[in-house]
């Protein structure tokens, strides 16, 4: 960038840590970064209101850094030595005083030129890296599935082995690792106001949905003009339920690529693994959530696989799955997932 274009960009309230790469790429679109900052995050929440901190066209990838969901001082107590938290954690923790009403470090938001409410934001997941050597999990007593059995707060540290791509939980114990972002979303609609980053909804958000990993497509409808997408929440892995409260929770980058779909129109958050089709739904009531989850692969399958009606409930008895996603963040989620090899001679 020249230094005039970055006066432009600093005069416009943008990061400095926003950079385009150069040209184009086969991928198509063009490359930008965007680390976490005091000025390239939203702290707690996601909000139609909000600021966009990078502007981008529909087909262009973004490299986005993202932050463990933890402070310092709480890191450190657990044992985390002080020069391996990163600085732009401390940076971020100290100077932004907009915070809230979640508990998420969100980088973000992106507007992505074009998209308007009514369109389907879609999140190509290209790469995900992981970028500290530990993760943690932790709990407290008012938080988690069952905090009637839990009394006491704990946090532990847990080693990454990123070579080995597992987790040392404790000795005879490995876990391997699936990387993740616990939260990806965009702006709810405008008359929410500001959004909690804790409970899913149809603006997506915090799904934890361990299935959700490269090479995956998540689908969000869109509220607002330029969707906002914001990522966070990182996970070198997770049980689904994440009945404690918290999963692997580490620091990751993720290379995403956003698309403005026109041709697609639908209520709650979709996506497409290389194995599945998923369909989802949220509420504080886990049946009307498991309602929604099975009303939308119904109409997944009507529409997308032109069955009748009655043919698609009964195929989604038969060879479609349900798994409870989130279960400790307000809203509970579930997804049923249908496999792509039963399709084998059409074709989505």
């Amino acid at each position: 960038m020249t230094a005039r274009i970055l006066a432009l960009i600093g005069g416009l309230g943008l990061a400095l840590a926003v950079v385009p790469a150069r040209g184009q790429t086969a991928a198509g679109g063009h490359l930008y970064h965007l680390d976490p900052s005091p000025t390239t995050v939203a702290y707690g929440y996601y909000d139609a209101a909000a600021k966009p901190v990078l502007r981008i066209h529909s087909g262009d990838r973004v490299q986005i850094g993202t932050l463990i969901t933890s402070t310092p001082p709480r890191l450190e107590k657990a044992g985390v030595p002080a020069n391996e938290v990163q600085q732009s954690l401390k940076d971020i923790v100290e100077k932004v005083t907009d915070k809230g009403p979640g508990g998420h470090i969100l980088t973000g938001p992106i507007y992505v030129e074009g998209a308007e409410p009514g369109d389907v934001l879609e999140v190509r997941i290209l790469k995900i890296r992981l970028d500290l050597p530990y993760a943690y999990n932790a709990f407290g007593p008012h938080s988690g599935f069952i905090p009637e059995d839990f009394q006491e707060s704990r946090m532990k540290i847990i080693p990454l082995d990123r070579q080995a791509m597992v987790a040392r939980f404790a000795p005879g114990i490995v876990i391997p690792l699936h990387p993740f972002f616990g939260s990806m979303g965009d702006a709810p609609p405008p008359e929410a106001g500001r959004v909690s980053s804790n409970p899913p909804g149809t603006h997506a958000g915090n799904l934890d949905d361990k299935d959700l990993v490269v090479g995956t497509t998540l689908y969000i409808p869109v509220h607002a003009p330029g969707a906002l997408f914001e990522v966070g929440d990182g996970h070198a892995g997770q049980g689904h339920g994440e009945v404690d409260i918290t999963a692997l929770e580490t620091s990751l980058t993720g290379t995403f690529q956003l698309i403005d779909r026109k041709d697609l129109h639908f209520e709650w958050p979709r996506a497409e693994t290389p194995t599945s089709y998923i369909t989802m739904g949220e509420d504080k009531d886990l049946v009307t959530a498991t309602k929604t989850a099975v009303r939308q692969m119904i109409e997944y399958l009507t529409t997308a696989r032109h069955l009748s009606r009655e043919d698609a409930y009964m195929l989604a008895s038969v060879a479609a799955d349900l798994s409870i996603t989130e279960l400790v963040d307000g809203n509970v989620g579930v997804h049923m997932s249908i496999p792509k090899a039963i399709f084998s001679a059409r074709r989505k």
